[in-house]
C-alpha cells in the first residue's frame, strides 16, 4: 500500500525572490512548511551565492517543470576583473591574479562574440556528472573532472555599466544549460585580465520575471497562510505557448484513465501540425486534463493532472 503523502494538496506555482546565503533547498524546505504543502518541486536550482527568481511547482504542477527549465533565462551579474577563482565565482580559491585592466571599450568589442549558439566549457564546481559522480565533488577532492565542452544559445548579452576599474556589470538572456560562471571566466580569458563572477541575480526563467516574484521573509511562519497561498500562480502559467484543445467531460475522464480520445475534423484547427511530437494540453472548461500527443486527430495522454 503506497504511504500518503502529508500536507495540503495545493497545486500552481510559487515564484520566489531567493536571498543571498540561502541553498535552493532550503528555500522548498521553508515554502513547503509555510503552505503545509504535500509535494513541491522547484524549476531550476540557484547557488547560495546567487539571488533572484527561484519558482516553486506544488502538487500537480510538478507535471510541468520541464517547461519552466527549458524556457529562457535571464541574469544580471557583475564580473570583478584581475583574479581567477578555481570556482569561476567569489567562493572559489584564487587561482591566477592579473595587473591588467580592460577599457568599457575593451569590453563591448568581445561581447557579439558571445551572442548566438556557441561552445561553452561548464565550470568544473558544476552539477554535471562524470562517471556517475558530479563535477564538483570530483573537484572539492582535487581531481581535474574531464568535462566536454557544449553548445549553449546567448539571445543577448549587454553591458550594463563599468562600476569602477575592477568591476562591470552585465544582463544576459540566454537558453537551457548556460553558465554564467563560465561567462565571467571566459571573458577574463580573453581580454587578458582574468574574471570571476562576483554578483549574480537571476531575473527571469521562462514566463516568471520579477513582478512575480516574493520574499518568504515577507509571510511570516504562523498559522495565517493566505498571503503565501494567494500568491499561487496557476498550473497553467508554464504552459501559456502550448496549444490547449478543449475536451468534453467524457473524453475528459478517458484521457484521466489513460486512453486515447478521437477529435473530430471540425474540432480541429486547420492550420495545425500533426505529428508524433506535437504536445497540447487538453482542458475542459477551465481545467487542465492532461498534456497530450496529438496526431491523425487522436490525442494520446502523456501526463495527466489529478486536479
Amino acid at each position: 500500500m503506497a504511504r500518503r503523502r502529508k500536507g495540503e494538496a495545493i497545486h500552481g506555482w510559487l515564484v520566489i525572490d531567493k536571498p543571498l546565503g540561502l541553498s535552493s533547498a532550503a528555500v522548498v524546505g521553508k515554502a513547503k512548511r509555510l503552505l503545509n504543502a504535500a509535494k513541491v518541486g522547484h524549476g531550476g536550482t540557484l547557488d547560495p551565492l546567487a539571488s533572484g527568481l527561484l519558482p516553486l511547482a506544488f502538487g500537480e504542477a510538478t507535471k510541468t517543470v520541464a517547461y519552466a527549465m527549458d524556457g529562457a533565462k535571464s541574469y544580471r551579474f557583475t564580473v570583478r576583473w584581475g583574479e581567477a577563482r578555481s570556482t569561476d565565482d567569489a567562493e572559489g580559491e584564487v587561482i591566477a591574479t592579473s595587473d591588467s585592466r580592460p577599457t568599457e571599450a575593451d569590453i563591448r568589442a568581445i561581447l557579439p562574440r558571445f551572442i548566438g549558439d556557441i561552445s561553452q566549457m561548464p565550470p568544473a564546481f558544476s552539477a554535471l556528472k562524470v562517471d556517475g559522480q558530479r563535477a564538483y565533488d570530483l573537484a572539492r577532492d582535487g581531481e581535474i573532472p574531464e568535462l566536454a565542452a557544449r553548445t549553449v544559445r546567448i539571445d543577448d548579452l549587454r553591458l550594463i555599466r563599468v562600476i569602477d576599474a575592477d568591476n562591470a556589470e552585465f544582463e544576459v538572456d540566454c537558453g537551457k544549460g548556460t553558465y554564467v560562471r563560465a561567462l565571467g571566466r571566459d571573458f577574463g580569458q580573453i581580454l587578458g585580465c582574468f574574471g570571476y563572477i562576483a554578483a549574480l541575480r537571476r531575473t527571469r526563467v521562462g514566463p516568471f520575471t520579477e513582478k512575480h516574484a516574493i520574499s518568504l521573509d515577507s509571510s511570516p511562519e504562523s498559522n495565517d497562510l493566505a498571503p503565501l497561498s494567494e500568491r499561487l500562480l496557476p498550473l497553467m502559467t508554464v504552459l501559456d505557448d502550448i496549444l490547449a484543445l478543449a475536451v468534453t467531460e467524457e473524453e475528459a475522464k478517458r484521457l484521466a484513465q489513460g486512453q486515447p480520445v478521437m477529435l473530430e475534423p471540425s474540432r480541429i484547427p486547420p492550420d495545425l501540425p500533426q505529428t508524433d511530437e506535437n504536445i497540447a494540453i487538453a482542458t475542459c472548461g477551465e481545467t487542465p486534463v492532461a498534456l497530450v500527443t496529438f496526431e491523425a486527430g487522436v490525442l494520446r495522454p502523456q501526463r495527466v493532472f489529478n486536479l
